[in-house]
């Protein structure tokens, strides 16, 4: 599925469950041990080594002066491939290994790139996701603007009624914004992916688009990709009209390339509409 979820999901799996946890030696030990992965628990003080016996380090809190790990790095054993994007852009040539990051608070799995004899740092506690909606709060995402049907309109029983909405910028998308904090920026791009017309009569009517308009030339024919046909006059409905509401789904696409990562999710905005609809008379 998306990159994010795949990558958290498959090849980090050994390496956040479960947790390793520091011995408290100065020389370090074997705190846990997977079939993917083997964490060695060492001081602060201690470097991260590419061989696969020294396999994490535990990073304190920057600035703290504690010696209580914050962050546990584990060598994934075995390693990527090497077109992976848990490279973050280096290659087998380079003396260093992709290690996973664990860090108490921490949602989600990280990876980062060490060399050989470096010690690692303590990583971001920041959750892209969460910049990702961040970036999306400061975008203007409404409601379809509905065209029809139209509130001065009067539709009739058993006649077709095309659904459309008038797209634009903050209606459809795309919308694109970013947000950064701790050096990380994530962009997002929203766009509406369906429509769902809640007709008021019970019925629903999911689009996967703005609708067409229809034309006086084109009589009396269904819409081709929104359309209703009402089956009962609206007399008994509140104010004599149906009511309804049309929902857009905002799709959000994010990238987090610092942190190669990425993900979806969708966000909802609703407008409401009337339709009054009469039964024809036929006078013999």
């Amino acid at each position: 599925m998306l990159r994010r979820a795949a990558a958290a999901a498959v090849v980090l799996a050994g390496v956040l469950a479960p947790a390793a946890h520091a011995d408290g030696g100065k020389s370090g030990g074997v705190c846990e041990g997977t079939a993917l992965t083997i964490t060695v628990c060492a001081s602060d003080s201690a470097a991260a080594h590419g061989s696969a016996g020294a396999a994490a380090t535990p990073a304190s809190s920057p600035g703290t002066g504690s010696s209580t790990p914050s962050c546990t790095y584990t060598r994934l054993d075995p390693q990527p491939p090497a077109e992976n994007m848990f490279w973050k852009g280096h290659d087998r040539s380079e003396k260093g290994s992709v290690y996973g990051v664990n860090c108490p608070g921490q949602q989600g799995a990280r990876t980062v790139w060490i060399a050989d004899g470096q010690a690692p740092t303590a990583a971001p506690v920041i959750d892209p996701e969460v910049l990702a909606r961040r970036a999306v709060a400061s975008m203007r995402l409404d409601g379809p603007k509905v065209a029809s049907p139209r509130a001065a309109g009067t539709y009739v029983v058993g006649m077709p009624m095309w659904m459309w909405a008038t797209p634009s910028t903050s209606t459809f998308g795309p919308a694109t914004a970013s947000a950064t904090a701790g050096g990380v920026t994530v962009s997002a791009t929203a766009r509406v992916t369906s429509v769902r017309w809640a007709m008021g009569d019970g019925t629903t009517v999911t689009c996967r688009g703005p609708g067409t308009p229809y034309r006086k030339s084109q009589e009396v024919t269904s819409s081709p990709d929104c359309g209703h046909l009402y089956e009962r006059p609206s007399y008994e409905e509140p104010g004599g009209r149906y009511q309804g509401t049309a929902t857009a789904t905002w799709t959000v696409t994010w990238t987090a390339p610092a942190l190669g990562d990425g993900g979806q999710f969708t966000e909802t905005r609703q407008t409401a509409f009337t339709a009054a609809v009469h039964e024809v008379q036929v006078v013999n």
